[in-house]
């Protein structure tokens, strides 16, 4: 079978997505490289599984405000019902993420199976050099500071505050399990190259993938759902704490995005390393 083909059960792959892998290419320092049929099918699934991702954050956003919401006009008596609802809710962001992931594993393994041999790193490249210790732990930084602003708010007298901080609590569950399941699928499943330069482009997809995961957009956003209300009822030590949690994430981020390598420079890294 020629080199970079797909199997012959494979629908063929759109001009468009040679055209965006070339693209690909030249914005990671691999102008010189030919875009192959399976380079373009690995990054049209990634395209099109990171919008699906979206949607099932948004469709998950949404129905965390419904939540709280819903609990704010219902009052207390429909409040543990609603709380069901959003178990519920974490539950389906968890399998969507699992099948989304699936779905990305199922075209690497078809794409793997087009090679005539397949090449990989002498060691398995781990969450140091995938996501790097800053990401990694502004991930967590950002997880247990929003943890325990919520856990503290639970002492307010406050009901309406109290209930915010378990919705946000719960959201924040299923959000950290998400990222873990998503690293995880990341770290673990089986390269997908034949030389050199197609290693490089599946190393530069695991890291653009770690950091798309482990991005603290969702946090905010989830985060952010029931501060208008809380501003309302609950004025104090909580509203500056939230405010500065932002405010120092925001910053922290820029600063890791501007100081830390770009994906094309860790994989060349660890290519040499190998």
């Amino acid at each position: 079978m020629p080199k970079g083909t797909l199997p012959d059960g494979d629908p063929p792959v759109r001009p468009a997505d040679l055209e965006r892998a070339g693209v690909w290419l030249a914005g990671h320092g691999l102008a010189d490289v030919r875009p192959t049929p399976l380079l373009a099918t690995r990054l049209a699934v990634r395209r099109r599984v990171r919008l699906a991702a979206s949607v099932v954050l948004a469709a998950f956003i949404v129905g965390v405000a419904l939540t709280y919401t819903g609990g704010m006009v219902d009052g207390s008596g429909h409040r543990r019902w609603l709380l069901w609802v959003l178990t519920a809710l974490v539950v389906g962001l968890v399998v969507a993420q699992s099948l989304l992931d699936w779905w990305v594993r199922r075209v690497d393994r078809r794409a793997g199976a087009a090679l005539p041999r397949r090449v990989a790193h002498s060691v398995r490249l781990g969450w140091r050099t995938v996501l790097g210790w800053p990401r990694a732990a502004f991930a967590a930084a950002t997880f247990a500071g929003a943890t325990a602003l919520a856990i503290g708010t639970l002492t307010l007298p406050n009901s309406t505050a109290r209930y915010a901080a378990v919705i946000l609590l719960m959201g924040l569950c299923g959000l950290a399990v998400g990222v873990v399941v998503q690293l995880r699928h990341i770290l673990t499943h089986p390269v997908v190259a034949d030389d050199e330069v197609s290693l490089t482009a599946d190393v530069i997809m695991r890291v653009e993938d770690a950091r798309v995961g482990a991005a603290p957009t969702a946090v905010w956003s989830v985060w952010s759902l029931p501060v208008v209300s809380v501003f309302s009822t609950t004025l104090g030590w909580w509203n500056a704490a939230w405010l500065a949690f932002i405010v120092l994430s925001v910053v922290a981020l820029a600063l890791i995005e501007a100081r830390t390598a770009r994906s094309a420079a860790v994989a060349r890294h660890a290519m040499s390393a190998s």
